[in-house]
Order: C-alpha cells, then sequence, then structure tokens
C-alpha cells in the first residue's frame, strides 16, 4: 500500500468535486483504495487530495497518464499538481483510554 497526496487549485471546488465523483470507478480499476480530500482553511479552490493506492507501481501510472490529465482539464485544475508518494513508517492512535 502507498499513500498519495496531491495539492492543486481548481477554478470551483462544486465543479471539480463533480467530475472527481464521476470517475471515482476509473480511479478503483486503476488502484486507488480510498481517498480523503482536503482544502486550505481559507481557500476552498486549494486542494489537499490523500490517497491510498494498490501500489507504488499503479500510483505512478496513474498520476502521469494523459487520461487523467485530460480529466483534470475538464474539472478545472489550475496549475500543475504538486504529487508525493509516501510510506508509512508509523502511526501513533490515541484512544478514549488515554
Amino acid at each position: 500500500m502507498v499513500n498519495v497526496l496531491i495539492h492543486h487549485e481548481v477554478a470551483d471546488y462544486p465543479t471539480w468535486k463533480s467530475t472527481f465523483d464521476a470517475a471515482l470507478d476509473w480511479r478503483q480499476q486503476h488502484g486507488e483504495r480510498s481517498c480523503r480530500i482536503f482544502h486550505d482553511a481559507a481557500k476552498i479552490n486549494e486542494i489537499i487530495l490523500l490517497f491510498e493506492w494498490e501500489s507504488l507501481e499503479e500510483a505512478r501510472a496513474f498520476v502521469v497518464s494523459d487520461e487523467l490529465r485530460a480529466k483534470m482539464a475538464n474539472a478545472g485544475v489550475k496549475n500543475e499538481p504538486k504529487v508525493e508518494f509516501l510510506t508509512e513508517m508509523h502511526t501513533v492512535r490515541r484512544s478514549a483510554a488515554d
């Protein structure tokens, strides 16, 4: 399992989100396991995505695909995304008993 962190700016969040949601099956067919969406606290159109992907190879191939580029352009992504591939080293979870 690999995590993929993507930062980009979109022209209009609701438009972007609609296009993003419509591509769920397509993303899952290419190895996406889950996704969390964040935005800058002051700027709703500054999007940060945190994905879990099946493998690093699938994630890298997906990120550089022409089909993804076309979908991003259609969704109103305004700039070149910043992409980071992450492997978890350690997790600390607090419980109600702590």
